[in-house]
């Protein structure tokens, strides 16, 4: 079976290699900062969701960081000038802010050398006008994925995660941002607690239907972390997680119902591993993408 994965996308668009570079915004969450809990979703770290991301106030020197991380695996013939990135503000939610200063950080990010697209994960219930008039502005620099972080469309599974808004803010955020220009990507969970694969299935039909046509997905596998509220439940009472076997299953079966122009940029995800309590298996991501990858192209 044949789908356009980031890497090839960003190869087509950009015309080389390309890197995302994970960056700290500084926002917060209104999941975590009591406006709507103070929890967070049951399955996010400390480090909401960015474990791996750069941090402090100088974008440029985050931005410097991030590339030592990364410029060792570019191809040795592509030379440092040569190299492109995309600036990724992964951690927490990070249209939850003040416009004018987000509008200066994407901004300066977007003019660090190297750097040809912006790429921003945050959550559909962080909008406002003055941040859809931020973003308005950053599409005439260049490309900018909005990533929104979904995981279900089961209002019973988006209870269940503490997620804290319910389906037709999605609906209402994705469509303003197809209208300003945005490229929107959107997150799905798989494999969570008390959810079936036929639940899981309707979610990526959802996001298949949608009009206009949605630009990206990230297939995720549920982690369970030390240190959340699904790690201790977790503890409390272990609930079924996925084989890896299981997992390429319904990943498969996800693939076979979006359309090919969907640009699939995750099929799995990392756990930081000094906090993975399960699955288990998913810390040998050598391992685990090379039999995805097997099951995929027999399908």
């Amino acid at each position: 079976m044949k789908y356009t994965s980031a890497s090839e996308f960003f190869k087509q668009r950009y015309g080389t290699k390309v890197y995302r570079l994970s960056l700290s915004s500084g926002c917060s969450c209104p999941n975590r900062d009591g406006t709507i809990s103070t929890g967070g979703c049951t399955f996010c770290s400390e480090g909401g969701s960015g474990d791996f991301a750069s941090k402090g106030d100088d974008i440029r020197k985050q931005i410097e960081d991030a590339k030592k991380k990364v410029d060792a695996k570019f191809p040795k013939n592509i030379g440092i000038n040569e190299r492109k990135y995309i600036a990724y503000f992964q951690s927490y939610s990070n249209t939850y802010g003040d416009a004018d200063r987000l509008k200066k950080l994407y901004m300066d990010a977007f003019h660090e050398p190297g750097i040809v697209a912006l790429s921003i994960g945050t959550r559909p219930d962080c909008f406002n006008d003055e941040i859809y008039e931020m973003i308005s502005e950053l599409v005439v620099q260049g490309d900018v994925y909005i990533e929104l972080g979904l995981q279900t469309i089961h209002e019973k599974s988006a209870k269940a995660i503490n997620r804290g808004y319910e389906l037709s803010v999605f609906d209402k955020t994705y469509q303003r941002l197809k209208q300003i220009g945005a490229i929107v990507i959107v997150h799905v969970i798989l494999g969570l607690p008390d959810e079936t694969v036929d639940e899981m299935l309707e979610t990526v039909d959802y996001l298949a239907r949608l009009t206009p046509r949605l630009d990206g997905i990230k297939l995720q596998l549920l982690h369970v972390l030390k240190g959340t509220e699904l790690g201790r439940r977790f503890m409390d009472n272990p609930f079924k997680v996925f084989t890896l076997e299981e997992y390429c299953y319904v990943v498969g079966e996800c693939l076979k119902r979006l359309p090919k122009e969907i640009v699939i940029h995750r099929i799995t995800g990392d756990g930081p591993k000094k906090l993975l309590i399960a699955p288990l298996w998913s810390a040998d991501k050598k391992r685990v993408l090379n039999t995805m990858n097997q099951y995929i192209q027999k399908l």
